[in-house]
């Protein structure tokens, strides 16, 4: 998510030590909960071993799609001039974990924040970047779903494919819903076609993969 203030800055690519710590723990939290949905250990859905599983290739595939996504974020600011900075939102994440114990994730770990002079189109794409790079590493991890139900280490990489591609297409389709802090507000206020396109194919390839490959890995 990116959200706007209004300053005058300059601005280089650099992390801060609370913007790091923010970026570890919403990493760490968003990792629990996608686990908890997907093997829901406390209706007796999963074992302790499986969730266990979960917990680690969630810390993978989630750190690569809530990491690159705020990054993305992050990059397109400061090209802009802007000074960003990652910021966790804690009663967001506990929200993470509690909304994902009752069978969805409401994903909203936190936001990008960035201040300096800046146009709406501006804001517009610092907004829209996370969401399409979220897209486009769904697009990355597709390749691994070749390996699903195949004994061993190939099986595995599998189970990562689908993961890679469910939890980077949840997130670019959640974060464009045009609504509080989340990026779909920003972009419908910069370009409704913008907005529709990437919307529509998030939402589109996310409907399709569950309609397809389901939502549990195995």
């Amino acid at each position: 998510m990116s959200t706007r203030t209004r300053q005058r800055s300059s601005a280089e690519l650099s992390f801060s030590d609370k913007e790091l710590f923010d970026l570890a723990l919403a990493w760490i939290t968003l990792s629990v909960a996608f686990a908890l949905l997907l093997a829901p250990i406390h209706v007796g859905g999963a074992t302790i071993g499986t969730f266990v599983l979960m917990v680690g290739l969630s810390f993978v595939t989630v750190g690569v799609a809530f990491l690159l996504h705020e990054l993305a974020h992050k990059v397109v600011a400061v090209e802009y001039g802007q000074l960003a900075e990652f910021r966790a939102d804690y009663q967001m994440l506990f929200l993470a974990i509690m909304s994902a114990l009752v069978g969805f994730l409401f994903a909203a770990p936190g936001a990008v924040y960035h201040r300096g002079r800046i146009t709406e189109r501006e804001n517009g794409h610092i907004a829209i970047a996370g969401p399409v790079t979220n897209i486009l590493l769904a697009l990355l991890f597709l390749p691994l779903l070749l390996f699903s139900g195949l004994p061993g280490i190939a099986g595995f990489l599998g189970v990562i494919g689908h993961m890679g591609v469910l939890i980077n297409l949840f997130l670019a389709a959640f974060n464009m819903i045009p609504f509080g802090p989340l990026d779909g507000k920003s972009v419908l206020g910069w370009s409704k076609p913008a907005f529709g396109a990437v919307f529509g194919i998030g939402l589109g390839l996310l409907a399709g993969f569950i309609w397809i490959f389901g939502i549990w890995p195995w």
